[in-house]
């Protein structure tokens, strides 16, 4: 588990954000995670592999314009989903992401994680002042398969690890997060990060204000244990 926090210390570091900073999840999930992200290098393989251990069906979410990519999406609960990604193939190019080579994998995998944020502007002026690079915020949008459109803003860190850092995300005004009316059926129990570099991690996570599970493994790793119609089930990068 990472270093304890105090209230004031991640209010400084990351603003108001849409759950408690004080007050774990049960089951150690991060009180701010927002999604996670499992890669896939076909988008109906994916939804087909989780339906399996899930039980449920995760709805088409849509296309990401100029990235390549589109996606499928699972609620976790409030405030919470699991986003499958996968290359989009009505876009010519290889995808444009921060998560590899999509098109390359042969079984879906996690390949992020994200954090909600209400201020990201202060965000990223507080990680350049903990001298942490980062890039953005940049504005996002998707139009879902009904003609709605969603709107946010992300940073993204330079160096994330390969992944075991997260990136945050401002979810525009008016927008309605994807966990409201995305299939529901399934929570997440845990979410942890494993490496052998475990304490250089807990730093970095104690920089950025971020709660979180870091375990000491042989393997680079991010866990989910979710739980849905079938029993439990886990995901790792």
């Amino acid at each position: 588990m990472s270093a304890p926090i105090t209230r004031r210390y991640f209010l400084a570091l990351t603003g108001t954000l849409m759950s408690s900073p004080t007050i774990p999840a049960a089951g150690n999930v991060p009180p701010t995670l927002d999604h996670i992200l499992l890669g896939a290098g076909d988008l109906d393989a994916g939804v087909l592999e989780v339906e399996k251990k899930a039980g449920v069906r995760a709805a088409g979410g849509g296309s990401h314009p100029g990235a390549g990519t589109r996606n499928a999406l699972l609620s976790l609960g409030t405030e919470r989903y699991l986003e499958i990604i996968a290359p989009d193939p009505q876009q010519s190019g290889t995808p444009s992401t921060r998560y590899g080579n999509l098109a390359g994998l042969k079984q879906p995998r996690l390949v992020g994680w994200a954090v909600h944020t209400h201020d990201i502007e202060g965000v990223a002026r507080r990680l350049r002042d903990a001298g942490m690079d980062a890039v953005g915020p940049n504005d996002g949008s998707r139009v879902r398969p009904d003609g709605k459109t969603l709107h946010w803003r992300t940073l993204n860190l330079k160096d994330n690890r390969g992944g075991l850092l997260p990136f945050f995300i401002q979810w525009g005004d008016g927008t309605v997060h994807p966990s409201v009316d995305a299939p529901g059926g399934c929570s997440l129990v845990s979410f942890e990060v494993e490496s052998a570099d475990d304490s250089h991690l807990r730093e970095l996570f104690q920089k950025m204000g971020i709660e979180v599970a870091v375990r000491r493994g042989a393997a680079v790793l991010l866990r989910a244990r979710i739980a849905g119609l079938r029993g439990d089930f886990e995901l790792t990068s």
